[in-house]
């Protein structure tokens, strides 16, 4: 069965495509009474506007009012990933290999949940983190499978 999320998906990426740009991806977060439905778009060569931003969520507004996939009362958001950007998929992580990452997972390893390190290597469903006080051959493996969320550490 599809999570809410891939369905979103599948609904929202002809739209955003439309416009030109990609789907970076889906959060759907409950806050108090009521779900906070983030998009995330971007354009690999040039980055989104704010413009690119309002135009996409008008058309996914009027996109959810008609198949109304979600049950409960949301707000919508559209934005860039950022600088900081939220890592959904396995080919996003790949596209960073030897940047600093923070990861969350679901089950803790080695009696911790948030790690932070380079990542070094994407193998199959694997993750390899260069973590500070590990030797590098015992340096952390994630299946992506445990990973809760992800984003990288903004380099200024």
């Amino acid at each position: 069965m599809a999570t809410l999320e891939e369905k979103l998906q599948d609904l929202l990426l002809p739209v955003i495509e439309d416009f030109g740009c990609e789907l970076w991806g889906i959060e759907v977060q409950r806050v108090g009474r009521f779900l906070t439905l983030r998009i995330f778009i971007d354009k690999p060569e040039t980055g989104v506007t704010i413009d690119d931003c309002a135009d996409v969520s008008r058309q996914i507004s009027a996109l959810l009012d008609v198949e109304d996939p979600i049950a409960d009362k949301y707000n919508l958001e559209v934005s860039s990933p950022g600088m900081d950007r939220p890592l959904f998929t396995l080919p996003q992580f790949s596209r960073y290999i030897g940047q600093e990452i923070v990861v969350h997972l679901r089950i803790p390893m080695l009696n911790r949940r948030k790690w932070q390190g380079k990542l070094v290597d994407v193998q199959n469903d694997m993750l390899s983190l260069e973590v500070d006080g590990f030797e590098d051959d015992e340096m952390p493996k994630f299946a992506f499978s445990n990973i809760q969320k992800a984003h990288i550490v903004p380099q200024f």
